[in-house]
């Protein structure tokens, strides 16, 4: 029964479905309207249900907002909040008219309380107008190749045509934890920041409570408006595995949530991948012409994959100038699951390239120019 039990999981897993579906006594039922478990590393769906489905995603539509601003920089400049920008209805990290802020503060007044009026602020200050900012979005959604996802507002209230599907959230997601100060944000807690007119002193307070009921969540954003109902979407660690879970519509979140990594967890694996020890690059102006390379320890969460199954391409210049000294960062190497491109890693220099020094030109005596010259 153990050897039929275990053919049927494996076709279960080929056809795409759950493989809770295989038994009865192990499989989670949710209360929302449409929900996924992915592995944060390389997207396989480990559990489904609707994800495909294009729904209102209320507030999580702030994780676009956020890596947007991240990835504008000068963070920690201040500047004056636009003042029709902040006038808006629902939660709100308090900005009044005048407020000096920080790009990072937005950041921080999205992610843990969820307020509108930064989104807003955000939108204003890196495009001009929402409408302009909501062009930026969609155009980094197609970058991510999210199919089922268009935004109409920075904040997450209802537009004509705004919305996402669970799998589309969990992908961005996925590419929004890869930026260290948007990870480092979503799973706090608690933030001490300063802004103000003029700026002083005060706490935010995250409104995910999964991270302190669930052991091992680290992000990322919930979200709710009458329309949406209740949406979330974390990640969490156990193990060196890494899962990301996203309920539409979810009455009963927080504990859908634990229950979908409690049955998922079990179903993946880590896979250490090396890169290929022949991957050289040139090198000019170097007493040798090539040099070897390599990279930091890097491991995935996977459901069915081996390390073979990974495909990657180098991104380096013609050329690596000398000198190169030993754990220089060289190139990167961009790895990549099915087609689809996973992560990008720096690459070192595994070695020394001292310059070449010239040899010195002999001197010519008279005869040997005389010799020269009527030659």
């Amino acid at each position: 029964m153990k050897k039929y039990a275990v053919i049927l999981s494996i076709m279960m897993i080929f056809q795409g479905l759950n493989i809770s579906d295989v038994y009865a006594d192990d499989k989670v039922e949710v209360s929302a309207k449409a929900a996924v478990v992915i592995s944060a590393d390389t997207g396989e769906i480990l559990f489904e249900h609707n994800s495909n489905e294009k729904l209102p995603m209320a507030s999580t539509t702030k994780i676009m907002t956020t890596l947007l601003c991240i990835e504008s920089g000068n963070l920690d400049e201040p500047f004056i909040v636009d003042s029709d920008a902040i006038h808006v209805e629902g939660s709100s990290m308090g900005l009044k008219e005048g407020d000096t802020v920080t790009k990072y503060a937005l950041c921080c007044g999205m992610l843990l309380p969820s307020g509108n009026d930064a989104a807003n602020a955000t939108a204003v200050k890196l495009a001009g107008s929402i409408e302009n900012f909501a062009e930026m979005m969609n155009d980094r959604a197609k970058e991510m190749g999210l199919t089922k996802t268009y935004f109409v507002t920075p904040s997450g209230l209802e537009g004509e045509g705004h919305g996402s599907s669970a799998y589309d959230m969990a992908i961005l997601a996925s590419e929004a934890l890869k930026n260290d100060i948007f990870r480092e944000i979503c799973s706090s807690e608690t933030i001490k920041l300063e802004y103000g007119n003029p700026p002083y002193t005060r706490w935010l307070k995250n409104t995910n409570k999964l991270l302190s009921l669930y052991s091992g969540t680290y992000g990322v954003k919930t979200g709710f408006t009458d329309e949406a109902g209740r949406c979330l979407v974390s990640a969490c660690e156990r193990d060196g595995k890494n899962l990301i879970c996203v309920t539409l519509n979810d009455r009963n979140d927080w504990n859908d949530h634990s229950a979908l990594y409690d049955s998922c967890f079990r179903l993946v694996k880590t896979v250490d991948f090396e890169i290929p020890e022949d991957i050289q690059l040139d090198v000019a102006g170097a007493e040798k012409d090539k040099i070897s390379v390599t990279a930091d320890p890097l491991h995935f969460t996977t459901l069915s994959a081996d390390a073979g199954d990974f495909d990657y391409i180098v991104n380096a210049p013609p050329f690596v100038y000398a000198p190169v000294h030993e754990r220089d960062e060289v190139a990167e190497l961009s790895i990549y699951y099915k087609n689809r491109k996973i992560t990008q890693i720096p690459l070192y220099s595994a070695e020394d390239a001292d310059y070449k020094i010239p040899e010195p030109e002999k001197k010519k005596n008279f005869i040997t120019k005389i010799k020269e010259f009527f030659s």
